[in-house]
């Protein structure tokens, strides 16, 4: 059966997620901290607990948006939330939200589904209302009797760095979700979940593409995954031996929800414009192409279609031939869709913010960067699966990530000076080859690494990259092993039942 078929697994101990070794040893001391501190906070123990993990994109950035395949795996870090329910419903109906490290404050919301997030008063406790939204809402959708709503003792510890673009929200959000779900004995299927946690992500402001929370459900240890959209999909990906990936935090944040404006959102805006112009100047009604197209993959056909009276099946072509590389104003725009850009748009919230900030719109490059970064995602695991020896097929992956990069910095413009300047010294040191992963603006580099060289390249890191900020006091030197770090492929989410 597909992964993506089978429900959320309940485990009675730990070793099937996180395997044997430091990683379990440290996995058992956390989760007796998580329990000890539970009943210190709220005079009882857990009824369940339930775990995510954080995710790596290894290629296919800024695409999963645009309805195209992407190519994660699971990290280690994760985050684990201990929960118990309000046996009696005369009991305080209210959802109390703590956390394992002091900096997050107690937060506290009603326990009713239908509560509006305020995103102006962004606090972390709203990644769990996100789950919790999320699962009532899919819930009722399947006809599930939900009865009245209970009060919520919850407890979370999570280890993946916030704002590094290795999806510490989704990783949140599902094991929040999972946990919920548990504690009111509902356990939905893996594709099901992975659907409704980017559903209900948008709670929070961001326009998720999904990826992040279909690879922190489905992830199997060992394997990377090959995430198909409509419908969520998980092909396993077995990486070739010798090779390890390292990850690197650039120590910038990306701060997604807060900038989403100007940056996230406003490339699934650009990208869902680049569409529309396509659409039209390829034959489609001006009123049909604004009512249809949504993606770039929506009119992928009549660009390879185009592509074909050219000899050739690459929808770039229609790119280099429609869509002009100078920015668009918003008035070039509306004379091609022949409507005004807030109506195009006029029932989503987070794009009519986008529209106030942008002054103007760059289709070209976003467009030639989601088509050139699927087609990359395809040539990877074709890599993978190819004859070639593993010394050969590790280089090839290289070459295919730095691509990534390149296109990523240049043509979608996702990238930051820290990025920039940490990759750099990633190849320089040895990386077969190297690129931002996440949302970028911030947060993370991925590197591929032999795995002979890993403590060296880790080392030789920390002197060029780490050293001059942790002399400036950016973070202190007992933290690196936070911000730079090894990691095989690991499991997805779990449910574990002591």
């Amino acid at each position: 059966m597909a992964h993506e078929d089978l429900p959320v697994p309940i485990y009675s101990s730990l070793e099937p997620v996180y395997g044997e070794g430091s990683v379990l040893d440290e996995a058992k001391v956390r989760f007796d901290r998580l329990k000890a501190k539970f009943v210190q906070i709220y005079g009882h123990e857990p009824d369940v607990y339930a775990r995510a993990p954080g995710r790596v994109n290894l290629i296919g950035e800024h695409i999963d948006y645009e309805g195209y395949s992407v190519l994660p795996m699971a990290i280690r870090q994760d985050t684990i939330i201990a929960i118990r329910k309000h046996e009696s419903e005369e009991a305080a109906k209210v959802l109390t939200i703590s956390n394992v490290n002091d900096k997050y404050t107690t937060c506290t919301y009603p326990a009713d589904p239908d509560q509006n997030i305020d995103l102006k008063d962004h606090k972390w406790g709203h990644y769990f209302i996100c789950g919790y939204k999320g699962y009532y809402e899919f819930a009722k959708s399947k006809g599930i009797d939900v009865g009245v709503p209970v009060g919520l003792d919850v407890l979370v510890d999570g280890i993946v760095p916030t704002g590094s673009g290795l999806s510490s929200s989704a990783a949140f959000v599902c094991s929040a979700t999972i946990a919920i779900m548990t504690v009111f004995d509902v356990n939905f299927l893996k594709k099901e979940v992975a659907q409704l946690t980017c559903d209900c992500e948008r709670h929070i402001g961001t326009q998720s593409g999904g990826m992040d929370q279909a690879i922190s459900v489905m992830a199997k240890p060992g394997f990377a995954e090959l995430i198909d959209f409509n419908p969520i999909r998980a092909t396993d990906v077995q990486l070739p031996s010798g090779g390890t990936f390292v990850i690197a935090h650039s120590l910038a944040e990306s701060q997604k929800a807060v900038t989403a404006a100007t940056n996230y959102n406003n490339r699934v805006v650009e990208c869902r414009l680049a569409a529309i112009v396509l659409g039209i100047k390829l034959g489609m009604e001006p009123n049909k192409a604004i009512s249809n197209v949504k993606t770039l993959s929506d009119v992928e056909g009549l660009c390879v279609s185009f592509a074909g009276s050219h000899g050739s099946s690459n929808p770039i072509l229609a790119v280099k031939e429609f869509l002009s590389e100078d920015p668009y104003t918003p008035e070039d725009i509306e004379k091609i869709t022949e409507e005004a850009l807030p109506d195009i748009f006029g029932n989503s919230a987070t794009s009519l913010d986008v529209l106030k900030a942008a002054k103007h719109f760059k289709l070209f490059q976003r467009a030639l960067h989601v088509y050139s970064e699927a087609k990359r995602v395809h040539l990877f695991k074709e890599a993978v699966s190819s004859e070639l020896s593993d010394e050969k097929k590790l280089q090839r992956l290289g070459d295919l990530m730095n691509e990534s990069h390149h296109s990523c910095s240049v043509l979608y413009e996702c990238s930051c000076p820290e990025l920039e300047e940490l990759v750099k010294v990633c190849r320089e040191h040895g990386a077969l080859g190297a690129r931002l992963t996440g949302a970028g603006w911030g947060g993370c580099a991925v590197a591929l690494v032999k795995e002979s060289i890993v403590p060296s390249f880790i080392l030789n890191l920390k002197e060029a990259f780490y050293q001059s900020r942790i002399q400036k006091g950016v973070i202190s030197n007992n933290d690196l092993g936070l911000y730079v770090f090894a990691s095989k492929p690991s499991s997805g989410a779990a449910i574990i039942k002591f």
